[in-house]
């Protein structure tokens, strides 16, 4: 049995801050996967098949920002209008192709992500026009249909259009509420419009309103987090994530870093370290939870029902998701894909595909433009690998879940883990602590580790 303090942790006084050295990636995985080429009749193939999932979603990517955030390295085109509508259109004329499909139409989708970029920076007409094709697809009832987005550019004019086709979730990369804070990190707006404008949203008695909160941006003291957690508090919102900076190579703090400078704040060149970020997650747990609000994820809390994060909770269970747009990200019938960002290229790929299909009798037949993609096979250990992710993501792994001689396999790393105060352990199953939830990655990282070091004979 091999056991590595990269699978395990180290001993220490206080998991919270030292059990690992350091988060070093958002999310976790291992690969059982092999690249694979595409051609035009596979792809047919995959549109006039129907699905054998149970639950999918769709994702669709707006790969457009007015502006590139210092901890952002995803920045791939600027907000021009014309460009921004050119694309648009033709999205939309995709996913009206796709949602005729025997694929598409052989299963209701739970759940729908609108990602980016920035979509929110998208006019209202045009969330309409997207809202429409997107309802063109079977939904469940009561489906979650996210826009994701900033509040700055947000009116009511976008937000009634958006509520009217559809949507009814909307989340907001807030990030910190401070405006020397966001001032630094390249957002707009001040604090005090900010809380405003989220007050205003939340009053709708059915919209989800939803923000992200990044822990550890440059010139971010505990005193200014603190008071970050406590304005997501007053702001209304139904639901707030709690994200820890990566240092994500290629970003303008990553580049910063390489020169020995910090872009801080005009008062403060604080960088929080490792420990001092572990504190401030906890101390946003622990705030939110003291005051009523649930948490559904390691990252993740709410305090209205209405919020149920559906999508981000079955993007960790292994479910089909099919993507849309340039730099979307999914799977179909079990094959991993990543549109290329290119924006050219896909566009070029839309006015290839209509070359070949203006006969109406075969453009019926014919699936969604082939774009420009990186395809993997489809994973054999993805269901199982889901158990692990969902169930240290939620801060509970339910043995039911798992085969006795797994649960037995892993023993010697539950004990582990146990032991260094990541997790208490009994016979139904494994429940992280508070500095569990803060190292899940690390912990679901080191547990594939394990697999891969120690193989179920």
């Amino acid at each position: 049995m091999i056991l590595t303090s990269t699978m395990t942790g180290i001993d220490s006084p206080d998991p919270l801050q030292h059990a690992f050295k350091v988060k070093s990636a958002p999310h976790a995985a291992r690969s059982g996967s092999r690249p694979v080429t595409v051609d035009d009749a596979l792809w047919q193939q995959w549109w006039q098949t129907p699905t054998q999932a149970d639950k999918r979603a769709l994702y669709i990517h707006i790969p457009f920002c007015r502006k590139r955030c210092s901890f952002c390295n995803f920045f791939e085109n600027g907000a021009k209008p014309e460009r921004i509508s050119h694309y648009m259109t033709t999205l939309c004329q995709q996913l009206t192709t796709a949602a005729q499909t025997p694929l598409a139409q052989s299963q209701p989708f739970d759940t729908v992500y609108v990602g980016g970029g920035t979509p929110t920076d998208i006019t209202a007409d045009e969330i309409a026009q997207l809202g429409q094709a997107i309802q063109g697809f079977p939904l469940v009832a009561n489906a979650e249909v996210t826009l994701e987005g900033r509040l700055n550019g947000f009116d009511d004019d976008k937000f009634n259009h958006a509520l009217d086709n559809g949507f009814n979730r909307f989340s907001f990369g807030v990030q910190s509420f401070d405006t020397e804070v966001r001032k630094a990190a390249g957002r707009f707006d001040d604090k005090d419009r900010l809380l405003a404008r989220l007050q205003q949203l939340s009053q709708h008695p059915t919209a989800s309103i939803v923000i992200d909160l990044i822990f550890g941006l440059p010139g971010q003291t505990m005193d200014i987090w603190q008071q970050d957690i406590q304005a997501a508090m007053d702001s209304g919102a139904h639901g707030v994530d709690l994200y820890q900076l990566i240092a994500l190579a290629g970003n303008r703090i990553d580049k910063a870093g390489e020169k020995g400078k910090i872009l801080g704040t005009d008062n403060s060149d604080f960088q929080a370290d490792s420990q001092t970020r572990a504190n401030m997650y906890a101390y946003g747990a622990k705030t939110f939870e003291e005051n009523q609000w649930q948490r559904l994820s390691s990252c993740h809390w709410r305090s209205d029902e209405r919020e149920r994060s559906i999508y981000n909770s079955l993007a960790k269970s292994g479910i089909e998701i099919l993507p849309f747009g340039a730099g979307g990200g999914g799977n179909i019938h079990g094959y991993s894909m990543m549109n290329a960002r290119g924006l050219s290229e896909w566009h070029q790929a839309q006015v290839t595909t209509e070359s070949y299909s203006s006969d109406a009798s075969l453009a019926a037949k014919l699936a969604p433009a082939k774009v420009p993609a990186m395809t993997l096979s489809p994973n054999p250990l993805v269901h199982f690998d889901a158990i692990f992710k969902r169930g240290l993501d939620s801060g509970v792994l339910d043995f039911n879940n798992l085969a006795p001689k797994v649960v037995a396999h892993l023993k010697p790393l539950f004990e582990a883990w146990q032991q260094h105060g990541l997790a208490t352990l009994d016979d139904n199953g494994l429940s992280l602590t508070l500095a569990g939830r803060f190292w899940n990655v690390n912990m679901q990282t080191g547990l594939f580790e394990f697999f891969d070091k120690n193989p179920i004979v």
